[in-house]
C-alpha cells in the first residue's frame, strides 16, 4: 500500500515519516543513491508499506519548496534566527549571512532576540527593526514574547538556528511544553554554550506547526547549494530595494563607485550601517569564488 507523509526524523539511514494516522519508519529506495538524491527532514514523500505493515520504503520525493543541506532540511517556511544581547552576544554578521541564504532559497526569515530577561538586545532591535523581517523579543525564563512568536509560527515548518548558548532548545521547550529537548549552560570563560543538537528533527507544536532545532550558525555554510554571486547579493537584502537601479552606473557594485545611491542611503542612515557593512563583507567573500568553480558547484 502506498502512502504520503512528511519526514520528521532521519538517523542512520532510517526515515520516520509522519502520516495523518501516525509515524512509520522507512528506508529509502536504492535508486536515490544512484541518482545522487538524499531524502531530507521536511520532505513530502511517497512510500510503500511492507507486507506486515511494520515498516515502509520511501519511493518518491515530492517537489521541494526549498532545501538546505547543512543542516539537512527541506520545505522550510521560516528560518528562525535566535539571537541574544546577553552572554553569548550575537554578531549581526552571522545573522546576515543566513538572511541572504534565506532570500536565495525562498525561505522566510524571523529574528528572535532571546534572553530579554537578562539584556533587552536594543542594538539588535535597532538593526533588524529597520528590515522587513519580523522581530520578536523573548525570554524562555519569564515567558515574554512566547505567545506572540508561537502564533506567528502556527501551521508552519520552522527551523531554529543561532549561536550555541543563545537558548534555542529552551525556547523550543517553551513554545511546545513537553518536548524536553536537552539544554546546556553557557561557559562564562568561553562565552558560548555546548551544542545540544546533534541531528535535525521536526517536533510538533500542537497548532499544526513543526519546529526543528538545528546546530548553530556555523552549520549554515551553503555547502551543496547554489553559490551566491556578487552581482545578485544586493538584491538579497530586501531593504536595499528602493535604491537598487538608481546609481550613476548600471553595473555599480555599491562599494566605492561615485554616485552610488545605496552607499549614500547607508551614509544618511536610511539603511542601517551594520547591514551595509555585512553586504560589503559578503561581497568580498563572493568575489573570491572563481567563475569556473561556480559552474561546477
Amino acid at each position: 500500500m502506498r502512502f504520503e507523509g512528511t519526514i520528521i526524523r532521519a538517523m542512520s539511514g532510517y526515515y520516520d515519516v509522519q502520516t495523518q494516522t501516525g509515524q512509520i519508519r522507512c528506508r529509502a529506495r536504492g535508486r536515490f543513491r544512484k541518482e545522487g538524491l538524499t531524502p531530507l527532514v521536511g520532505d513530502r514523500v511517497i512510500a510503500e508499506l511492507s507486507a506486515d505493515a511494520s515498516a515502509g520504503t520511501v519511493t518518491d520525493i515530492l517537489p521541494r519548496k526549498n532545501a538546505f543541506f547543512r543542516p539537512a532540511i527541506a520545505n522550510v517556511d521560516h528560518l528562525v534566527m535566535v539571537t541574544s544581547g546577553a552572554l553569548p552576544v550575537t554578531d549581526p554578521f552571522l545573522v546576515d549571512r543566513i538572511t541572504v541564504r534565506c532570500e536565495k532559497n525562498g525561505c522566510g526569515a524571523v529574528i528572535v532576540i532571546n534572553k530579554c530577561d537578562l539584556e533587552p538586545g536594543a542594538r539588535l532591535v535597532e538593526i533588524y527593526g529597520a528590515t522587513p523581517y519580523p522581530v520578536y523579543r523573548t525570554s524562555a525564563v519569564t515567558g515574554e514574547g512566547i505567545g506572540s512568536l508561537g502564533k506567528a509560527l502556527s501551521g508552519k515548518i520552522c527551523c531554529f538556528t543561532g549561536n550555541s548558548g543563545v537558548g534555542k532548545s529552551s525556547l523550543l521547550n517553551a513554545l511546545s511544553p513537553g518536548l524536553s529537548i536537552p539544554t546546556a549552560q553557557v561557559s562564562e570563560k568561553l562565552g558560548r554554550g555546548k551544542h545540544t543538537t546533534r541531528h535535525v528533527e521536526l517536533f510538533a507544536m500542537g497548532n499544526g506547526g513543526w519546529l526543528a532545532d538545528t546546530p548553530g550558525f556555523a552549520s549554515f555554510d551553503g555547502e551543496g547549494e547554489a553559490p551566491i554571486l556578487p552581482e545578485e547579493l544586493a538584491g538579497l537584502f530586501p531593504e536595499f530595494a528602493p535604491w537598487i537601479g538608481k546609481c550613476r552606473f548600471d553595473d555599480c557594485t555599491h562599494r566605492t563607485e561615485p554616485g552610488c545611491a545605496l552607499r549614500r542611503a547607508a551614509e544618511e542612515g536610511l539603511i542601517h550601517p551594520s547591514r551595509y557593512a555585512s553586504y560589503l563583507r559578503l561581497y568580498e567573500e563572493a568575489s573570491r569564488l572563481n567563475r569556473w568553480e561556480i559552474n561546477t558547484v
